[in-house]
């Protein structure tokens, strides 16, 4: 026996600010869980497997607060439509956590600053050697959730400073 689903009643209705919202949420909640999750082959200091027009770079050297607040920072440049994010990970020694919640991207051919900040979870995080891997996602509509389209990524060894040194 077959089941139909059952017409639409009345016009069909456009997506409200609300689930527009939701959506957004749910894509940065998607996006923190794909953080580290970058191409592996991003190797340190170079961009691999970029969507054409698509860069991102980390900067050499990133800060951490007396309260263990981090920020890095780096550039990117794109031209995708849609919702485009920079996510980042910190990684010392063989523990890694991703850092903030990513940073919207504006994709319009240009190259733009980005900037991240967070405690990392489980991760001391003190001056010194450590490993950034920036990643730039497209998020595209999927059926159910938007789907992460990885555009560039870049690994790159830096030095974290304490904040105001």
């Amino acid at each position: 026996m077959r089941i139909a689903p059952a017409p639409l009643r009345g016009r069909a209705r456009s997506r409200s600010a609300g689930s527009r919202a939701a959506g957004l949420f749910g894509a940065t909640a998607l996006l923190a869980l794909f953080a580290g999750a970058a191409p592996a082959d991003a190797v340190n200091g170079a961009v691999h497997g970029a969507l054409a027009g698509s860069a991102v770079s980390v900067d050499s050297q990133g800060t951490v607060a007396p309260d263990g607040t981090v920020t890095l920072s780096g550039s990117y440049q794109c031209m995708t439509g849609g919702a485009v994010f920079v996510s980042s990970s910190l990684r010392i020694g063989n523990q890694s956590s991703s850092i903030g919640n990513g940073t919207q991207a504006t994709c319009d051919g240009a190259q733009h600053r980005w900037i991240s900040q967070g405690k990392p979870d489980q991760l001391l995080v003190k001056p010194g050697a450590a490993q950034v891997q920036a990643t730039l996602v497209h998020l595209t509509e999927g059926a159910l959730v938007p789907m992460p389209e990885f555009l560039a990524a870049q690994s790159q060894d830096i030095t974290l400073v304490a904040d105001g040194s």
